[in-house]
């Protein structure tokens, strides 16, 4: 399960959830600047403030690192 914690507003936001569509991932996209429990969730997890951070099956990726996305997801 993916999960892609962002803003409307973020360009890395917006950056990686394309490059998820583009590679066939499905993902849920969690708004952190609406829902506030889902902002202090993602804190308590990541331990950041900063978008995005992208939970693969537990997986944790702080902003848009493409290689480390590929990695954990296993494609080409």
């Amino acid at each position: 399960m993916v999960k892609v914690y962002s803003t409307p507003t973020c360009p890395y936001c917006t950056m990686a959830k394309n490059f998820l569509r583009e590679n066939g991932v499905k993902f849920t996209d969690i708004d952190v600047s609406v829902n506030k429990a889902a902002a202090a969730e993602m804190v308590k997890i990541s331990g950041q403030m900063g978008v995005p951070v992208i939970d693969i099956d537990g997986k944790l990726i702080v902003g848009f690192n493409r290689e480390a996305i590929k990695r954990s997801l296993k494609l080409p």
